[in-house]
């Protein structure tokens, strides 16, 4: 997979996917991730990239322009542009396993008060939001983006079974998990956990995955 993030502040991007998973993910060739600069694509010499909104009100929106110059360069048949936004659909794990099949991601990174609605309607395949709450720019959110998605692809993580074994994957948020020492300030594992019963203990994990998400997350029940 290729993934193409363009924002006004790269160095927001390249801290987090250049440690850990995201590392050896790239050192491995299972993704190539590169981070631009958006100013790159603009014309005149002050590099602008942002003005007033047409009809009055606050803030600054994003230029059409270097986003479409950028796109255009970076775009080919197979590519899928996303622009994060806080009016965007909702991102979930299943999104993450979807877009995790695309072969290139173009991320746009909203900042400001927005991209021209242009951008939107006749470039963006599709707008997502990480939550429901506004971030000072969408660079943070290009880096949650690529992360989960990122996990999913095939020799990314250390063992397979690890992006299958998580929370949402079956409904249900993932079941308490424990490691040494077997007690801990009086506070004792399951004992099911050291029966060393596998079959027991996927029993009782998935009841314990059923009662998690009940306490946290009745909504994914219903």
């Amino acid at each position: 997979m290729k993934v193409d993030i363009l924002t006004l502040f790269p160095d927001i991007c390249r801290a987090p996917l250049s440690e850990s998973i995201m590392k050896r993910a790239q050192e491995h060739g299972v993704v190539d991730v590169r981070i631009h600069n958006l100013r790159d694509w603009t014309a005149d010499k002050h590099h602008i990239v942002d003005d007033a909104p047409f009809g009055g009100g606050q803030g600054m929106v994003m230029k059409p322009e270097p986003i479409f110059e950028a796109v255009e360069d970076l775009r080919n048949q197979s590519s899928k542009v996303l622009l994060m936004s806080p009016a965007g659909d909702r991102f979930d794990q299943e999104m993450a396993t979807r877009l995790s099949n695309e072969p290139h991601l173009i991320i746009i990174c909203g900042h400001y008060e927005g991209v021209d609605h242009r951008v939107i309607e006749h470039l963006v395949d599709r707008e997502i939001s990480i939550g429901d709450y506004v971030l000072t720019n969408g660079a943070i959110a290009a880096v949650v983006l690529v992360d989960a998605i990122v996990r999913l692809l095939p020799e990314a993580l250390g063992h397979e079974q690890s992006a299958v074994d998580e929370s949402f994957n079956l409904g249900l948020l993932e079941a308490p998990q424990y490691t040494r020492p077997a007690e801990f300030r009086g506070w004792k594992v399951p004992e099911v956990l050291l029966s060393g019963n596998h079959a027991e203990i996927a029993k009782w994990r998935k009841v314990q995955a059923r009662k998690r998400t009940q306490k946290n997350r009745p909504d994914l029940l219903r």
